[in-house]
Parts: structure tokens; C-alpha cells; sequence
């Protein structure tokens, strides 16, 4: 059984019209599942995130850790003949990722009605911040925007202190996930109608999606969740962040009675087990008696605490430590690949084991335009057409 055999996509072709992080970590999903992705991008310049800092030897890291599996092809597609090779290349694939502002495909006649028109087959997944109509549709924006846009922000903070910016990229990497697997829905559909179809992936849709267990309070409870005041949002003492007596800080998330209980009898608090959730000047003061328990023991010393006796507790670790954390090593989320210009660079792991089909990485992430001339000749095109595609700047 080869490689390609023991992977779950194998004979999926992708092309990756994408420049920014939602559709590069989208595909390089599909990459590490064993579809045959194909990057295509601006002369010169590239994918923008190339050029992200932290920078390599060359390519951004950014860049480094959304781009492994993946062949590099430059290509114009201003010009009417790299229109032309996009066209023939897509007539070829299974599926199209592009992430640009909505119509900006349809204004280069490389649209999904014009692609369907010379392969009804094509799953053509348009990745955009805010989706494909609506009011905003054609709004810039970040990730910070539509998490502000969908009410997402308020969770973060603390209590009187106002919304806060979140550390991680929720809207774009949600969008990554939605893309993944809205595309191998199309794939099973397909099966059974022979066609492709439009996905449109919105990353504040996507974000809206981790919403659901928030969504409740103001749909059901008309209460509206806000950071610092929420039980799970930072406003409630058993579901917290405590700083210890070495600098570092541990988490607790006792919202459970028993785990509350056993948490109190164990730290030397049992007068605080009936009152797991108060409010007001209690919570305060609760808060108050919590943040100096913590600070009697250090962080590894609650650690092996929560662990032993089974308590929702553990380290608030920096990036570095977990890396090394000893769970992280054993799920292999860190790992390393050789590159032809990086040398020897870090990539995360797979969030998904598979125990008949693994993910895997097969190759490195692509210099830029690397694969040009392969894919070129794979169409048809001589060195001397080639050559004349670059002079003339196509490619």
C-alpha cells in the first residue's frame, strides 16, 4: 500500500486561489489528509502572508505553518492568458478555494457560474469575512470585526471594564474548520448528484458558530453574558484564573457541585462549598479568599492537586511550555519537517487522529512558484512557451 493509498483524500485535486490565513489553513487541511493541493499565486509578490513577521530565512512563519502539502504555481490573473491557464486548471480540479472580497472572482470571469460552465463537477468554496450578500458583504474587516459585529466581544474582560481584544483568531481559523468540512459535505453530495456546488463560508458565521452554548442566556434567559460577570466568563471564583506563589498562574474550572466540594475540602475552604456561586460583595470576597489560597503553593504543586484528586484544574502554561508539555508531546501537536531554504521548522499537529487513514506530511511548505513549470507541462505547455508565459509576465 503506497502513502497516497493510506490517505483519506487521496485523488481530491484542490487549487488554492487564497492569499490570507481562513482559505491557506483551510487547504493545507485537506493537504494533510492526502489531497493533491495546488497553490496558485501573484508573480513576485506571492501569498501576502510571505511576507507576515515573524519572518524565516525567507517566508514568514505564518505563512510556514498554513502551507505544507501544497505545490506552488505563480500566475497572473490580470492577464488574459493566465485567466486562460486558471480556467484549464480548474476544468481539472475537484475543488476551488479562493478567499477574496465578494465578485472580485466574477470580475475576473473566473467565477463559479463561468467555472461550472467547462466543469459541473467543481465545489467552488469562496471564503469571505462577512459572506456572500447581506449589507456588509462587501465590507473590509478583520477578525476583531466580526467577532465585534456578532456580540462576541463583550464575553471578553473583566467586570465594569468594557469589551477587551481576544488573543486568538477566532473568526479566521473558524473559518478554516467550516471550509474543511462544508467542502467534504460537497464531496459526499456529489457522490450522489455528479455536481459540484457554491459554498459560501462566511468567518463571521463561522465565529458565530462558538457561540452556542453563549447564545442561550439572551435567547432564552434575556440575559446578556458579559466578560467578568458570566459564570464561565470570568465571573464566577470556581472558574477562574489564579496567580500562585512562584509568579505562574493555574486554572480552575469547578462549576460542577462536586467538583467545587471536592476542591474546597482538599485546598482547606470547606466554608466555602455552600455558596459556590455568589454574587455582589460575596463574590468578592470569595474572590479575595481564593487569590490568597493560591498564592500559598506553587503552580506545580496545584497542578499535581487537580490531577491526583480528578479536579477540572491545570497549568496556565506559555507558548514554550506547551510545547513541551508532556500531553502536548504525547498528541504530537508539535512537529518537525525539513525545508529546502527554512531548514529544519516546527509545524502544529494534526487536531484529528485517524486510526485507518492518518493525516501526514508529505511535503514542505512550497517555495514561491516552485511548481510552475511542473504544472505548466502537465497542461501542455513546451520550455519555450514557458519561457515566453515569464518574459511577458503571466507567471
Amino acid at each position: 500500500m503506497t502513502t497516497k493509498d493510506r490517505n483519506a483524500l487521496a485523488g481530491l485535486t484542490v487549487l488554492d486561489a487564497s492569499r490570507l490565513l481562513p482559505a491557506a489553513l483551510c487547504t493545507q487541511m485537506l493537504g494533510d489528509l492526502g489531497a493533491d493541493v495546488l497553490k496558485v499565486e501573484e508573480p513576485g509578490r506571492g501569498d501576502y502572508q510571505r511576507g507576515f513577521p515573524p519572518l524565516g530565512k525567507a517566508d514568514s512563519g505564518t505563512f510556514l505553518l498554513c502551507n505544507r502539502n501544497k505545490r506552488s504555481m505563480t500566475l497572473n490573473l490580470k492577464h488574459e492568458e493566465g485567466k486562460h491557464i486558471f480556467r484549464e486548471l480548474a476544468a481539472q480540479s475537484d475543488v476551488l478555494v479562493e478567499g477574496f472580497r465578494p465578485g472580485v472572482m466574477d470580475r475576473l470571469g473566473l467565477g463559479y457560474e463561468a467555472l461550472k460552465a467547462i466543469n459541473p463537477r467543481l465545489i467552488y468554496c469562496a471564503i469571505s469575512g462577512y459572506g456572500q450578500d447581506g449589507p456588509y458583504k462587501h465590507l473590509a474587516g478583520h477578525d476583531l470585526n466580526y467577532l465585534g459585529v456578532i456580540g462576541a466581544l463583550p464575553l471578553f474582560g473583566k467586570a465594569n471594564e468594557g469589551p477587551m481584544v481576544p488573543g486568538m483568531l477566532a473568526a479566521d481559523t473558524g473559518a478554516s474548520l467550516t471550509g474543511a468540512w462544508a467542502i467534504l459535505a460537497a464531496v459526499l453530495a456529489r457522490q450522489n448528484t455528479g455536481l459540484g456546488q457554491f459554498i459560501d463560508v462566511s468567518m463571521m458565521d463561522s465565529a458565530m458558530a462558538f457561540l452556542t452554548y453563549h447564545a442561550a442566556e439572551p435567547l432564552f434567559g434575556n440575559v446578556e453574558p458579559r466578560g467578568g460577570e458570566y459564570r464561565n466568563t470570568g465571573g464566577a471564583p470556581c472558574y477562574g484564573i489564579f496567580r500562585c506563589a512562584d509568579g505562574h498562574y493555574v486554572t480552575l474550572g469547578a462549576l460542577e457541585e462536586h467538583f467545587w466540594t471536592r476542591f474546597c475540602d482538599l485546598a482547606g475552604v470547606p466554608h466555602l462549598k455552600e455558596d459556590q456561586f455568589p454574587e455582589g460583595e460575596a463574590r468578592e470576597r470569595q474572590f479575595r479568599v481564593l487569590e490568597d489560597l493560591f498564592r500559598q503553593r506553587t503552580r506545580q504543586e496545584w497542578v499535581d492537586l487537580f490531577f491526583v484528586h480528578d479536579i477540572p484544574g491545570g497549568p496556565v502554561n506559555t507558548m514554550r511550555e506547551a510545547f513541551d508539555d508532556p500531553h502536548m508531546r504525547a498528541r504530537q501537536m508539535l512537529l518537525h519537517i525539513d525545508h529546502p531554504v527554512e531548514g529544519r521548522i516546527p509545524q502544529l499537529g494534526f487536531p484529528v487522529k485517524f486510526s485507518g487513514t492518518p493525516a501526514r506530511i508529505d511535503t514542505p511548505p512550497p517555495t514561491l512558484g516552485q511548481h510552475t513549470s511542473a504544472v505548466l507541462s502537465t497542461l501542455g505547455y513546451d520550455a519555450a512557451r514557458i519561457s515566453e508565459l515569464t518574459r511577458n509576465g503571466t507567471i
